[in-house]
């Protein structure tokens, strides 16, 4: 089985925004696990796979560019990995869909994008570009899926990376063997220090830590910390489904769970997520943080932005999960911000 060669530049994006000069501010919006298949399939389709994003494209077009994590190849064909409980495979609708939202980049490194092998994760590269939609974590062979996505914004460089610190590990990608980008410290470590010469700012996505815990692991803040310190600006995790803490590291920012987005479950546990806006201009770096209401039976996977009360509770919320790292998140005439 060979994955269809595709362009280099697919590999390494570089695109050039044409803004006003006078515009400084470069705003990344970055959300969590986007799943649109499964059991719950024929209800997405009835609604159109425009419906999950709907309540959220306001915020996500005030974005330069907007990050979400695909927790599902895209594809009609693949052989099924039928040694994991949950595997997904969404139709090729969903690609235009992502962008038709906003979203121009997507992070494939995670623990589903070969739930159904090298051919199906092929065919999700094809619809992606055909959509316009970049990605990170995932490729034909290591070395591809090691590539980073550069875009150049007000004449600025944002570097992107994005790895897998989940199971199963056949799912990761070797020399001549497609799949993710393993978070193996060895890598993301070069890997970063080499898009920091080139870049102006590098973000790193990871997906790690433990399902429906709300705890960040010992093992992902030695992560965080070791990307930071080869590089990065800002480190964004998913897969827990649950929000997890923030922390201020130096002179950058981790998330550590996002939570869920757009994700096809009726599970309980997922009741809120978040959509991290990170600004950047000369003079300052701050996160700001939307609370996001994504409890199926309230939303029925259309997340929503929370404000006032609600919004404020989220927050203290996350105030308890930062606390173990000494960072608060500010309220600002009802922004809640993190210079870092």
């Amino acid at each position: 089985m060979k994955l269809r060669a595709l362009p280099i530049a697919t590999y390494i994006i570089i695109l050039v925004l044409q803004l006003p000069a006078a515009a400084e501010e470069i705003v990344i919006n970055a959300v969590g696990d986007i799943m649109l298949a499964g059991r719950w399939t024929a209800e997405i389709r009835k609604k159109g796979y425009d419906f999950p994003f709907a309540a959220t494209s306001a915020e996500l077009a005030q974005g330069d560019i907007n990050l979400a994590n695909l927790e599902s190849p895209i594809s009609r064909r693949g052989q099924e990995f039928t040694q994991k409980k949950f595997r997904f495979r969404a139709e090729p609708a969903v690609a235009k869909a992502l962008r038709t939202a906003g979203f121009n980049l997507v992070t494939l490194a995670n623990n589903h994008s070969m739930d159904f092998g090298g051919d199906a994760l092929s065919e999700t590269l094809q619809h992606l570009e055909s959509a316009g939609v970049a990605w990170i974590g995932a490729g034909e062979n290591l070395g591809e899926a090691r590539k980073r996505a550069v875009y150049t914004v007000k004449n600025k460089k944002i570097a992107f990376l994005g790895y897998s610190l989940t199971q199963p590990i056949e799912f990761y990608a070797g020399s001549s063997r497609p799949g993710t980008t393993p978070g193996w410290e060895k890598v993301y470590t070069e890997d970063i220090a080499r898009a920091r010469r080139e870049a102006d700012y590098v973000v790193v996505s990871f997906h790690w830590g433990a399902e429906g815990s709300t705890a960040a692991s010992p093992y992902q803040r030695t992560a965080a910390h070791k990307a930071i310190d080869a590089g990065a600006d800002a480190v964004i995790g998913h897969h827990p489904h649950v929000l997890q803490g923030m922390e201020r590291y130096k002179k950058g920012i981790i998330f550590y769970s996002l939570g869920n987005f757009a994700f096809a479950s009726t599970s309980t546990t997922a009741d809120f997520g978040a959509l991290l806006r990170l600004r950047f201009n000369e003079t300052s770096r701050e996160a700001e943080i939307l609370p996001l209401d994504v409890l199926a039976s309230r939303v029925r996977f259309q997340p929503r932005v929370l404000t006032e009360n609600k919004a404020a509770a989220v927050i203290d919320k996350l105030n308890l999960l930062s606390a173990p790292f000494n960072t608060e998140i500010q309220n600002r005439n009802g922004r809640y911000v993190l210079p870092f």
